[in-house]
């Protein structure tokens, strides 16, 4: 199967949109846990929490492990690098831009003070 870049720069970027969805990512650095452990603190419904990570786990942030009736869930990072390295092209162009700026300001700074 051939992967679509963009399809998943659009999965990764949508997951994380949500705060519920963030806030479980969060809780996941720290390890894997139980849908239940993950769903306690939260103040939606365990359907609810199910949905999120549906979609936390299509866009590959999550993996899914059954261990009897329990489902234990750990966080994936390696799709945030995608992401990572999406930002990254923003972080230079705005980078050149502003020190493009702050070098105008300067020089303009400067013949300002020789008038």
């Amino acid at each position: 199967m051939v992967k679509d870049p963009q399809a998943e720069l659009d999965a990764l970027f949508s997951a994380l949109a949500d705060p519920t969805r963030r806030d479980i990512l969060v809780r996941l650095v720290e390890g894997e846990s139980s849908v239940t452990k993950l769903a306690e603190p939260l103040p939606i419904s365990l359907p609810a929490v199910s949905r999120h990570l549906r979609v936390l786990e299509s866009a590959g942030l999550i993996a899914r492990t059954r261990d009897g009736r329990v489902h234990r869930i750990s966080l994936v990072t390696e799709p945030m690098l995608d992401g990572l390295e999406w930002i990254a092209v923003f972080a230079r162009f705005w980078k050149l831009r502003l020190d493009g700026l702050e070098r105008f300001l300067a020089v303009t700074t400067e013949d300002d003070d020789d008038a």
